[in-house]
């Protein structure tokens, strides 16, 4: 199953001019447990899918809010020559298609 098909939301947006956040939130519990059980969410496969150093990604679990977050580097600052997505609102697409077994 894709993860977009477990979740109530997936949404990228801006912390800051220097910093994208991630956030995955769950629909239900059993969805919630399922992925974090299966690991496919990880520092590493957002590393993998953003081109980042793992080090260099914040991990966040919200067990309260059935929700994960993450945050990395911006790879181009906000506003500066080349950002092609302002208020980082579309990065979180990637993630949509990860298989949650």
């Amino acid at each position: 199953m894709k993860l977009h098909e477990l979740t109530a939301l997936i949404r990228s947006k801006n912390a800051g001019p220097f910093v994208l956040t991630f956030d995955i939130i769950f629909r239900d519990r059993q969805a919630y447990e399922r992925t974090r059980a299966a690991g496919v969410v990880s520092t590493q496969t957002f590393a993998d899918l953003f081109h980042v150093d793992e080090a260099k990604v914040r991990f966040f679990d919200c067990e309260n809010a059935l929700a994960m977050k993450f945050s990395i580097p911006r790879p181009v600052f906000q506003g500066d020559i080349g950002d092609t997505d302002m208020h980082g609102g579309q990065q979180f697409v990637p993630l949509m298609n990860i298989e949650v077994p």
